[in-house]
């Protein structure tokens, strides 16, 4: 046990007991122990693995604080918790961060240059494409490789300080050759289950990070645009038909109009053709039901493509592909065929290679002069599909990529994945509609190859023929003991090096897979799927997944969808979901708009015990403010710190005789109110409900220090039986509060317990009731009856320590016996020499006379 210091502070206690929980391996998982007590002795934690690409923010402490004082409560329960930790290496984020970082981007044609030194190293941001130095593909993800890991040691670091009890030696990374074995081994069980396949199809394509973009990282912003109306030409020459379009730049890639089976002003040209303006291209009037009558001239054109409705109506209405975009956002140098006048070729040969938005002004141009542009309506604001972590809209463009089937075009999958996530308990509940809606609202396969270079290979090369081209129906996979590979270093089984790219030989695959395609492998990963059997079958299914609510479609989802694929099991038992952190404006916290809060300042300044305090205090689900100028509740959070401290010293001040009995009735009230206590913060922690827990653990330490340490005082200064009973009742609910307070003062409860207790409280055991058999009523009446004196001195502007000649406290027949109870220390704490107890309506001090002084 260590010494009591002579002045408690919360100073250096992250420091000092981060290092001795490290040592002492407080919170390593012992597999020994798991394999004596089984799966249900043991409590696995799916973790949120951060994206290692920059800094974390205020809202990572927020919901990592929830996992962990769960995991906490769950190893007092005597569970052997499985916490560990990962790093979410791979991905757009980090490359663009390597990008802005060190001032370079990746060319793939360029030679490895073992010496390159980057041109900047933090030192400028948001470097123009233009200006990035070209590296290789191996020295840019060289890069990658190193500036993760500078920033994973930072990030470890911070977590450390915040008192997270992860095991710190089961940790993961996305990017380590384990991990890249685990998710190609995924990826070719898919693959031979036939539930992955490649297709050449429309898809969602950033222009800026040259990748296709799967459905679960779109979002909707909002964007001005007007409508343009346009002139296409009836072929009889009977007239014109007007088109409303906010994407006049599309017009040399339209394929058709359509309009509503049933409208009546277009019935008549259904089956017809007309001509485009401009571009003189012949195309059909189409009917369709997802055509909008009331939207505006209630016909559109259809172009390849413009938006999903395009691919929707491209696939059912049998239509031929005339894409004009490129994939670096830029029209295409060639026309499509279907353009064949020489007017038509001139007006494509103006657009040729520019921008989307620089050929949309200059088709307008050519649509005023000639004559074919009617009308360009008011500016209004619509939503436009982004990539969540692009600049630009996206465009979409006929690209071969991978995907994986998910339940959109398959009921049977569908029905499986709602049903296992109808076993999945939501904390909150109402965040279970969030995975059903998503569920029931896909639209398409799962797009899972990434036209990028820092990430997991797919382990595939094409046969090559005889031309030397890509054969797509001979698909090279190797063994699966050979993984992890990287197939443009390596090469198939039956193949040399030399037929690398030549005629009869081989190509690898250099697309990369998904991000999430890796994270959805996060209880795999960390589990010891396929590598460890014997951890795997202790920790899986997974305890609990706790994440924020914004990645159910992605991170939540998919995981399911790969245990549905590989176990035909839900991936946990339990999901908690974290609100957001909003800043003082109720606006939710980005990058994007400037004001998320870093959390290391907030740390030093207030000590972690106050930050965790903040975040614990809030339930899941329900999004939390925070103002960084004005941190209240974590202001609270720390002087609840101190007063454990404090509280912890005055309580051991006394001296507790081995053997004492604990006697007196307003000890026994003290230890049966916290009996109660023990039962509301047991139901609430298992209920996922830590809020709850922290509010009536901490009301009742407030009620213990203000009330119940003032009441018995004096008892315990002077001694004999009394002061016994009282000295072993502080020590017995001290014991107690520092176990209910430890999952969220983690650091203030450790450094109290080690005052008087071996080992650490987070190794002790989840306090019990003790059943004494006391009246918690009791307390309650002698609280409510010290008040009253505290006020009638107040109000006589008397000091508390002034002596009191005579007092009468008023009670109500139901309370009269517990304030007699009470008595004896009521007189003492009050410094009362005669106190009179009558009955009467409510309690009260009616009269008080302070005793004559020197």
């Amino acid at each position: 046990m260590a010494d009591m210091p002579d002045k408690p502070k919360l100073e250096g206690l992250e420091a000092k007991w981060g290092e001795q929980w490290d040592n002492d391996g407080t919170y390593r998982f012992d597999r020994a122990a798991a394999q004596q007590v089984g799966r249900e002795g043991v409590f696995s934690v799916d973790t949120p693995p951060p994206t290692a690409s920059g800094s974390l923010h205020i809202g990572h402490v927020f919901s990592y604080t929830h996992t962990d004082v769960k995991a906490r409560f769950e190893r007092m329960r005597g569970k052997q918790v499985f916490y560990p930790i990962g790093w979410d290496d791979n991905g757009l984020p980090t490359e663009r961060r390597v990008q802005n970082y060190y001032g370079v981007r990746c060319d793939p044609t360029l030679p490895y240059d073992p010496d390159f030194t980057p041109p900047f190293e933090g030192t400028t941001k948001n470097i123009k494409a233009a200006d990035q130095i070209p590296v290789s593909r191996r020295n840019f993800t060289e890069l990658c490789e190193r500036l993760t890991v500078e920033d994973e040691a930072k990030f470890e670091e911070l977590w450390r300080q915040l008192g997270l009890s992860v095991d710190w030696t089961q940790n993961y990374r996305t990017i380590s050759d384990e991990t890249i074995r685990t998710s190609q081994l995924a990826f070719l069980n898919n693959l031979e289950r036939g539930e992955a396949y490649q297709a050449m199809a429309p898809t969602l394509w950033d222009v800026d990070f040259r990748s296709a973009i799967a459905q679960a990282e779109l979002e909707d912003r909002d964007r001005p645009a007007a409508y343009h109306s346009l002139a296409f030409h009836k072929t009889d020459g009977s007239g014109d038909i007007v088109i409303q379009t906010t994407r006049p730049e599309l017009l040399a890639a339209c394929v058709a109009l359509v309009a509503h089976p049933d409208d009546e002003r277009y019935k008549p040209y259904f089956g017809q053709t007309v001509k485009t303006p401009l571009f003189d291209v012949e195309v059909p009037v189409l009917a369709h039901q997802l055509a909008q009558p009331d939207k505006g001239s209630g016909i559109a054109m259809i172009c390849t493509f413009g938006d999903m409705t395009d691919i929707i109506w491209w696939r059912e209405l049998d239509l031929p592909n005339r894409t004009i975009i490129g994939r670096d956002g830029r029209v295409l140098a060639d026309a499509p065929e279907a353009i064949t006048t020489e007017a038509g070729l001139a007006a494509y040969a103006e657009i040729a290679g520019k921008t989307v938005f620089s050929a949309q002004k200059r088709v307008v141009e050519l649509l005023e002069e000639s004559g074919e542009l009617q009308k360009v309506g008011d500016t209004f604001q619509h939503p436009v599909k982004f990539f969540e972590k692009g600049d630009r809209p996206l465009e979409i463009v006929s690209t071969r990529q991978w995907y994986i089937a998910n339940g959109a075009r398959g009921e049977e999958l569908r029905s499986k994945l709602l049903s296992l996530g109808n076993e999945v308990e939501f904390h909150p509940e109402f965040m279970r509609v969030r995975y059903e809606n998503w569920v029931n609202g896909l639209t398409g396969d799962w797009l899972v190859s990434r036209q990028r270079f820092f990430g997991v290979p797919f382990p595939i090369w094409y046969g090559l023929d005889e031309n030397g081209e890509r054969d797509y129906s001979r698909v090279l996979t190797p063994s699966h003991d050979a993984l992890p590979i990287d197939p443009t270093t390596d090469v198939p089984a039956g193949y040399t090096a030399e037929q690398r790219g030549v005629a009869g030989g081989f190509e690898a695959e250099s697309d990369i897979l998904d991000t999430w395609a890796t994270s959805s492998l996060t209880p795999q990963l960390a589990g010891g799927w396929q590598r460890d059997e014997e951890l795997w079958n202790l920790v899986a299914p997974f305890d609990v997944r706790p994440q924020g609510q914004d990645i159910i479609r992605t991170w939540l989802f998919s995981t399911m969808l790969r245990s549905v694929l590989e176990d035909d099991r839900a991936a946990w038992k339990h999901a908690a979901i974290s609100g957001f952190i909003v800043d003082p404006d109720r606006k939710k916290m980005s990058k994007s708009k400037g004001n998320v809060v870093t959390p290391a300042d907030i740390l030093d300044k207030h000590g972690s015990d106050a930050v965790r305090y903040w975040a614990a205090s809030s339930r899941l689900g329900t999004d939390a403010a925070f103002d960084a100028q004005n941190p209240t509740q974590i202001k609270i959070g720390r002087r609840l710190a101190i007063k454990i401290l404090n509280a912890a010293k005055f309580a051991l001040g006394f001296e507790a005789p081995e053997g004492a009995a604990i006697t007196e009735p307003v000890d026994l009230s003290m230890l049966a109110a916290l009996d109660d206590v023990v039962t509301q913060a047991t139901a609430a922690f298992e209920a996922y409900d830590h809020a709850r827990a922290l509010e009536v653990s901490e009301a009742f330490f407030w009620t213990f220090c203000d009330d119940y340490l003032e009441l018995v005082k004096e008892r315990a200064y002077n001694g004999g039986a009394e002061g016994a009973s009282a000295a072993v009742a502080l020590r017995t609910a001290l014991s107690t509060l520092l176990r209910l307070l430890a999952p969220v003062a983690s650091f203030a409860t450790e450094e109290a317990w080690s005052w008087f207790q071996e080992g650490s409280v987070h190794r002790a055991a989840w306090p019990e009731r003790s059943e004494l058999g006391g009246n918690p009523a009791v307390l309650d009446a002698a609280s409510a009856a010290l008040i009253g004196v505290r006020r009638a001195k107040t109000e006589a502007k008397a000091s508390q320590r002034t002596p009191v000649a005579s007092a009468t406290i008023v009670a109500p027949a139901a309370e009269i016996e517990f304030v007699r109870l009470a008595e004896a220390d009521l007189k003492a704490v009050g410094r009362i020499a005669d106190l009179t107890i009558v009955e009467g309506d409510e309690l009260a001090v009616t009269d008080i006379e302070l005793a004559e002084q020197d």
